[in-house]
């Protein structure tokens, strides 16, 4: 992967695993000395405490970047219900739009790089007047997608591989995320995938995969 200025994280569906992906490239890149500003602008289903919503995967990605930017820069929209951003901040009277959204997503002058993970699936809901497709073509940032490593990879990354494109945002690359402790007997998708797509593929598995990461970025 050529260098890069900056990186959105989109997923084929929720529960990819896009927050552990984004929190190995963020260690990575921390790594080779690079400066990582890390913008997860809206997280769903925070939980409250003392009084305040704490969005788990911001966090995580925060102190994987070294904690030099408040989780509020990091995380401006944490939302209670864990629905769509747009539904749950509904039901907490707000209503959230891309171009607010946009303004969190500056990258600030003491950073190198600037990753942004995305909530949910590439074409799911992120504002009342956006989708994560939209925010990442008005970034205009490379798009890194991850797909779970399971029955269905295929379909899932050659339908968000043609999103992307379609959009004429550049990809990336694919990361195929084993979330689950046993895979089918037989599967490959990677090589499989290799057949269809001239995309870079990368594979790790859910507990591990950060050499690799540092070696493929």
């Amino acid at each position: 992967m050529p260098e890069l200025p900056g990186l959105f994280i989109t997923a084929s569906d929720t529960g990819a695993g896009k927050t552990y992906v984004a929190t190995r490239m963020v260690e990575a890149l921390t790594k080779q000395g690079r400066r990582v500003a890390v913008r997860k602008p809206v997280e769903s289903g925070c939980e409250e405490i003392d009084g305040q919503l704490m969005p788990l995967d911001a966090q995580t990605l925060r102190l994987a970047a070294g904690a030099w930017e408040p989780l509020a820069s990091v995380c401006p929209n944490p939302l209670h219900a864990p629905l769509s951003p747009p539904r749950a901040a509904r039901f907490m009277k707000r209503k959230l739009f891309l171009a607010d959204i946009l303004i969190s997503c500056t990258k600030p002058q003491q950073a190198d790089f600037l990753l942004v993970e995305g909530a949910g699936g590439f074409f799911a809901p992120i504002a009342e007047d956006a989708l994560n497709a939209d925010l990442a073509a008005a970034l205009g940032l490379p798009v890194l997608l991850v797909v779970p490593d399971r029955l269905g990879a295929i379909n899932q990354a050659l339908l968000g591989i043609h999103a992307i494109t379609h959009r004429g945002l550049c990809l990336a690359g694919v990361v195929l995320n084993q979330c689950d402790a046993v895979r089918p007997r037989g599967m490959d998708n990677y090589a499989d995938l290799r057949l269809w797509t001239g995309a870079p593929i990368m594979r790790i598995k859910n507990d591990g995969g950060v050499e690799a990461l540092l070696n493929w970025l």
